[in-house]
């Protein structure tokens, strides 16, 4: 009678365990998927502004009608982009189109000193800052996720209820990769 007790009290403390794993898996996914809407609201406030700053650069700089096509063909690109790694990619390519959007508006004199395009500039900034905080905090939400699911015994719970590793959402700063030029 004692063994079958230890054996009962063995496998109600083995199914509190797998319960407990479950949930804090289902905890780490959650706030996963809550911290990627956060990115996704910011890169649609993105999206949103983009049109109101290239019709600002284009009412002086009408011209430039290539790099409006390259700008708004990014940004076509980057929302419908469907997995992280097209995201990322879709995202730097958008980035490095509003640089050259930026560069072409120092050509500009009357342009930077428009109000509507530096405030247009100012948002988009803060939007890019708060882009760059919610892509920090999603990465940590999956970096935990992705640790708990490969570590014992979280795996096994995990295998068992189709639990997956996500991706980080990775955008690529060239000019932080750069070396550092020094000229004396």
């Amino acid at each position: 009678m004692i063994i079958l007790y230890i054996i009962a009290g063995v496998l109600f403390v083995a199914v509190l365990g797998a319960i407990f794993i479950y949930n804090r898996l289902v905890t780490l996914r959650s706030r996963a998927k809550e911290a990627w809407s956060d990115i996704d609201v910011q890169l649609k406030r993105r999206y949103n502004l983009i049109p109101n700053l290239v019709g600002t650069v284009k009412g002086y700089a009408a011209h430039e009608r290539e790099l409006f096509e390259k700008v708004t063909k990014a940004r076509t690109a980057a929302m419908g982009a469907g997995t992280m790694k097209e995201h990322s990619q879709a995202e730097n390519m958008l980035s490095s189109t509003l640089k050259s959007l930026f560069a072409v508006a120092e050509n500009y004199p009357d342009l930077k000193a428009s109000a509507n395009f530096l405030e247009l500039q100012r948002e988009l900034r803060d939007t890019e800052d708060k882009i760059q905080a919610a892509r920090r905090f999603y990465n940590g939400n999956v970096r935990d996720l992705n640790i708990k699911i490969e570590k014992f015994p979280e795996k096994i719970i995990a295998s068992t209820f189709a639990f997956k590793k996500r991706d980080f959402f990775e955008i690529e700063e060239p000019e932080a990769k750069k070396p550092v030029k020094v000229d004396f």
